[in-house]
Parts: C-alpha cells; sequence; structure tokens
C-alpha cells in the first residue's frame, strides 16, 4: 500500500521558494485524484492555505521580527505522489483524517496574519 506525499511551498514576493512535504498514510487507499480534489476545493484561492492551521510545518524565510517586503503568510499547494517512504507527520494522521482536518479549516476560513507582527499562534493538535 503506497502512502500519500503533499508537497506545498512558500513563494515570496520576490518568487523565491522554500519547499516543505509531509508523508501520511493511505490505509483507506484513496486514489491521488480523490486527494488532490478534495483539497483543491479546500483551497479556492489559487490553491493558498496556512500551514499552521493544517498543522505542516511552516517553511517561510523568515522567523519573529526580520520580514521583509517580500513576505507574507500564504502557503501553496504544489502537487502529491504515491510513496513508499513511510509516514512522517508529526500528528500521526492518515491522509483521510489530514483532508478532513483541511476541509475542517477550510469551512472555518483561513486566517492571515502580518508576518511583520510575528508569527501566528499555533495550532495545536
Amino acid at each position: 500500500m503506497a502512502n500519500i506525499k503533499f508537497h506545498y511551498l512558500y513563494r515570496d514576493a520576490g518568487n523565491y521558494k522554500k519547499w516543505g512535504s509531509v508523508v501520511f498514510s493511505n490505509p483507506e487507499e484513496l486514489t491521488l485524484h480523490s486527494v488532490a480534489s478534495t483539497l483543491i476545493n479546500a483551497f479556492p484561492e489559487e490553491d493558498l492555505f496556512m500551514a499552521h492551521q493544517i498543522r505542516v510545518p511552516e517553511m517561510f524565510f523568515y522567523t519573529r521580527g526580520n520580514a521583509t517586503s517580500d513576505d507574507h503568510c500564504f502557503h501553496e499547494f504544489d502537487r502529491l505522489e504515491e510513496t513508499l517512504e513511510p509516514p512522517d507527520d508529526r500528528h500521526s494522521r492518515t491522509i483521510s483524517e489530514f483532508l478532513a482536518e483541511t476541509q475542517g479549516q477550510s469551512k472555518r476560513g483561513w486566517i492571515p496574519f502580518d508576518p511583520h507582527e510575528g508569527l501566528p499562534h499555533r495550532v495545536s493538535g
């Protein structure tokens, strides 16, 4: 059974990119197409989301107090792939659980923040 690797990135206004990924187990054997469709529906604004709201590592170039005029708060969904790599989600979620959490956050709304005021409070889980 293949796991699913979620690829995403932080792209600043200067188009500098920093990539991240998380591998989720896939015991329900969901297809890449069905997972991608669910994510695209949850990320309606050009595949943008707040990483902390879905508990994936933030890929910002900046840290507290050193944001530049090119920095913002959004991360971008890139792609999915099947992988035999072991799951590495810090919260031990399956891909189904990740999708449910992502859909829930999307319904609550993606809450932007000003990076010049510091990083947001982390969602615990």
